[in-house]
């Protein structure tokens, strides 16, 4: 009677603060009666049953987020999390639904200030460890602790998405850590692997730290073991080709952190990913894409290697030819793709040495220079789309320069950039073959025009260099600090001197 009655009476706060007292009250009698019959189940169930009851009423309060200042200041919060760590699991799911109701994004956005009191008074209980730790406990193939292993997550999203910044603090408190393990578990392909990889996408989108911890906790080679399976597998469902997508994400973003590249070379990525290309299943499109955050940069200089080492040029470059077509469930298209391979071409050059720098060189001379007619082919066609750029942002007067560049950028600048970077390259170093730099001249005169574009994207691309808000360049995914400095300059001067030759 007394639960039908709380149930249709409105919530205010008095009703809360009552609600709240006897939670508490069932909450101390259930802990005198587990000390009393620790042996005798039987005799605490009913304390266990009112228990539950009571966090079950709370349910309300989820509809008036006004009120949760009143179960912030009332110890509602305490009171709630002193339950995650019961030693009946039904009682900590039950908490855990409550707790995921009550940070719905939905719900918080309807006051900043309710929602504030609310993530201050979780955070302060380290909320977060206190998930990790309870689902250490649960098990999968248990619906109901499935469904609290589920909420568990979105409670952490819920929290990530008001509050960007706990994303660090989560991956402290073990959340990776805990979500390498469940990507770990040799179980058919499920909704909680999914949430796994989907939130791990989140956890290390903009944010170097968890990178950098995803590489020391064994990430890199975890996320590669997993992504095996579609080395030679197409995903069975949509949700598992979700899944695929999002172990790609992770593996893209952890390679940003630039020291986790030597990671993926020595978890045999470069191999991997050689096979995906070769083998033209649905993961395909993900290899290629994860090939140019491994081989951007100088420390992408061994991933380069490899991949010549491997025989891998003999995958890339029919790519270069005719790039992949895109995917719809990914969303990535044909031109997204041409676009990575012509990254990877970029590293390639720039990176190799010796030998192998030799061996990429070769590939532009092969079938009449196919592969320089191409290039060229290119340079026109993103060249063309610049310059289209440039007379809408001409019509616009209020961008400032550094706003223009980047709007040139986003209209495929920074893929010309590319391309005429492994023009002057092949054409103008000093291991050049020359007459990839006859056929380079030979087609801009059939084209009427000048090596001075070239020249000119080049001569903007360097001086561009060093420039945080507006640099882009082969070393587009660095982002703890290895490649600037020393780096930036030499290649810089490395540039002036192809000008120079060229």
């Amino acid at each position: 009677m007394l639960e039908q009655e709380s149930s249709t009476e409105e919530l205010d706060e008095t009703s809360l603060k009552r609600m709240l007292s006897q939670l508490e009250k069932r909450i101390s009698k259930n802990q005198e009666m587990r000390i009393k019959y620790p042996d005798h189940p039987e005799k605490f169930m009913e304390s266990e049953i009112e228990l539950n009851d009571a966090v079950q009423e709370l349910h309300i309060v989820a509809t008036q987020s006004d009120l949760y200042h009143v179960l912030v200041n009332m110890n509602g919060i305490t009171l709630l999390m002193s339950l995650l760590t019961h030693e009946n699991t039904d009682i900590s799911i039950a908490v855990i639904n409550l707790i995921q109701e009550l940070t719905d994004v939905d719900t918080l956005t309807e006051s900043e200030e309710q929602a504030t009191f609310l993530i201050d008074a979780l955070t302060e209980q380290q909320i977060i460890s206190l998930l990790v730790q309870n689902m250490e406990r649960l098990d999968e193939n248990v619906k109901e602790e499935a469904d609290g292993i589920h909420n568990s997550l979105a409670i952490v999203e819920n929290m990530t998405e008001l509050r960007p910044a706990l994303c660090i603090d989560a991956c402290k408190q073990g959340l990776l850590t805990c979500l390498l393990k469940r990507l770990k578990i040799k179980s058919p392909f499920g909704s909680i692997r999914l949430y796994c990889s989907e939130l791990m996408s989140i956890l290390l989108q903009n944010h170097d730290e968890n990178r950098q911890m995803l590489g020391e906790l064994d990430g890199i080679d975890i996320l590669l073991q997993q992504l095996a399976h579609y080395k030679r597998h197409d995903p069975q469902t949509s949700e598992e080709f979700e899944y695929m997508e999002n172990l790609f994400s992770c593996l893209c973003s952890s390679l940003m952190f630039a020291s986790n590249r030597q990671r993926f070379l020595k978890g045999e990525g470069p191999h991997l990913m050689n096979i995906m290309l070769k083998e033209r299943k649905a993961s395909r499109n993900g290899a290629l894409r994860t090939l140019d955050f491994a081989m951007t940069g100088v420390e992408g200089k061994d991933n380069c290697q490899k991949i010549v080492d491997i025989l891998g040029l003999r995958t890339i470059f029919p790519l270069f030819m005719k790039p992949p077509k895109g995917n719809k469930r990914s969303g990535e298209t044909r031109s997204e793709n041409e676009e990575h391979v012509i990254s990877c071409i970029a590293s390639l050059v720039r990176n190799c040495t010796g030998s192998n720098r030799q061996r990429v060189f070769n590939k532009f001379t092969e079938n009449d220079h196919e592969k320089v007619d191409r290039l060229m082919e290119l340079h026109f066609q993103y060249y063309e789309r610049i310059q289209a750029a440039n007379n809408r942002i001409d019509d616009d007067e209020e961008d400032d320069e550094d706003e223009m560049y980047l709007r040139r950028l986003d209209a495929g600048l920074f893929t010309l950039q590319l391309i005429d970077y492994i023009i002057i390259e092949i054409a103008s170093s000093t291991t050049s073959i020359p007459s990839i730099r006859q056929r380079v001249l030979q087609i801009l005169n059939l084209r009427n025009s000048s090596i001075d574009t070239i020249k000119n994207i080049i001569r903007e691309y360097a001086n561009n260099l060093g420039n945080t808000k507006k640099s882009t360049s082969v070393d587009h995914a660095s982002t703890d600090g290895a490649s600037n400095g020393n780096n930036e300059d030499s290649h810089k001067q490395h540039l002036l001197d192809l000008l120079e030759r060229f």
